[in-house]
């Protein structure tokens, strides 16, 4: 047992990693991330023996990696802004990239509210229209509505990273438990 990356903390005082559980769920595009009861809910795609609560959400509209626990006290430590845990994303557009948008979107974009915070935009390789985005904030539809604000369409996005937990090779719809290991790193990036 790995008691003492727990020792001094309240959302996990008295915690093991056998007793808490993690997954990672590759979403598929069209499942809806809640625990209520309606068609395509994450909790009936998962199917999973255990009661499990989604670690933040992914839009409907949107695939990639979700992580899911039955320890509801760690998901504000994952998902709240205040705490900057990065979060990775590779979106496909609708028109190729120009400069000005990456250096738009890296700097911070007016989305109705409030701007959002500076991001990583890394353009991908032999390609025009796809980059990887990696924010430490998460407002709801935050890129689809980033990109919007610049004249551009989310054509695909796909969560691929959460702090240190990657989607890897989980094809759609797939999930798998989190290692030892992951979840050691993971919660003490937590603590």
């Amino acid at each position: 047992m790995l008691n003492c990356l727990f020792k001094g903390t309240t959302f996990l005082k008295g915690s093991t990693f056998t007793q808490m559980k993690i997954i990672a769920y590759h979403k598929p595009n069209g499942i809806i991330c809640t625990t209520e009861k309606v068609e395509g809910n994450i909790i009936d795609a998962i199917n999973h023996p255990e009661k499990l609560i989604p670690i933040g959400r992914l839009d409907k509209d949107s695939e990639g990696l979700i992580l899911l626990t039955d320890n509801g006290s760690i998901i504000n430590k994952i998902i709240h802004p205040d705490f900057e845990h990065e979060k990775e994303y590779v979106v496909t557009l609708n028109l190729p990239l120009r400069n000005q948008f990456i250096k738009q979107m890296a700097a911070g974009v007016y989305i109705g509210d409030t701007i959002t915070k500076p991001c990583r935009i890394i353009p991908e390789p032999n390609t025009r229209r796809v980059f990887r985005i990696i924010l430490k904030q998460g407002l709801n539809r935050q890129i689809r509505r980033m990109c919007n604000a610049l004249n551009y369409q989310v054509i695909k996005l796909q969560r691929v990273r959460i702090m240190n937990i990657s989607l890897g090779k989980l094809k759609p719809g797939e999930w798998r438990e989190l290692t030892e290991e992951e979840t050691k790193e993971l919660v003490a990036q937590l603590t």
